[in-house]
């Protein structure tokens, strides 16, 4: 279970502090959830709160009762986080080598941590890529390899955060098709609505608040309203 518990996010400014996320509580214990709302919202900030990446200014978060300030990497053994661009993921130079760095607290000899990684590749259907420069890779590619890596070490619950977004149509169906597929828990930030109307519960985020928490299909038609109110005010403004 993810619990939030008054959490806040405040962030330095030109005007003083800012408030990115505010008072937050709430339990995700769903097998699904998808998370919406606009550039800016806090969706995304939100998301890293569940796995440590960013601490409250106020309240807590807890993983399966572990405090994300106190056993940050207690919770980041259980919560896997894959974030919009593979790029700031992937360090190592080949495919197989990136996937090792992932497995190299379960598996201290190099031998025993290589044949692991290409167990993993071979999972995922990318065993083939094994020796290609990360550098070569398609956006898919990437994002795959991406996945792999983090479900490698077999963390509990994933937070993928707009995970998509810089793919196109095919490998963006590829990729949420592998996400909805996976044991583990999901948390899933996207712009994508047929994405998140796929989860067992939805949020939506706007203004650095939950404005809306249910079912997928009520949560993006309230989501939808959010967004074009304000082309509908826009609408009827005289001159």
């Amino acid at each position: 279970m993810i619990s939030l518990r008054g959490a806040s996010v405040v962030v330095p400014g030109a005007a003083g502090e800012a408030t990115v996320l505010h008072p937050t509580t709430l339990d995700l214990g769903e097998a699904r959830v998808s998370i919406v709302g606009g550039n800016g919202s806090g969706k995304s900030t939100l998301a890293r709160l569940l796995n440590g990446l960013i601490e409250p200014a106020a309240g807590s978060v807890s993983v399966d009762g572990l405090d994300t300030a106190r056993d940050g990497a207690a919770v980041r053994r259980r919560v896997g986080f894959v974030f919009t661009d593979p790029g700031a993921q992937l360090i190592m130079p080949t495919v197989i080598e990136d996937v090792a760095l992932s497995l190299r607290r379960a598996h201290r000899g190099k031998r025993e941590r290589l044949a692991a990684a290409g167990a993993v590749l071979d999972r995922f259907g990318i065993a083939a890529l094994a020796d290609r420069s990360v550098h070569a890779l398609s956006g898919g590619q990437k994002q795959l390899l991406a996945i792999a890596s983090v479900l490698a070490t077999d963390p509990s619950v994933l937070v993928a955060d707009e995970p998509t977004t810089l793919l196109d149509l095919r490998n963006s169906r590829l990729i949420g098709d592998l996400l909805f597929s996976i044991p583990q828990r999901l948390v899933l930030v996207t712009h994508d609505l047929e994405l998140a109307a796929r989860a067992d519960r939805t949020l939506v985020v706007d203004g650095g608040r939950v404005v809306f928490d249910g079912e997928p299909d009520a949560a993006i038609a309230h989501y939808r309203a959010l967004a074009e109110a304000p082309a509908r005010a826009t609408e009827h403004e005289g001159p």
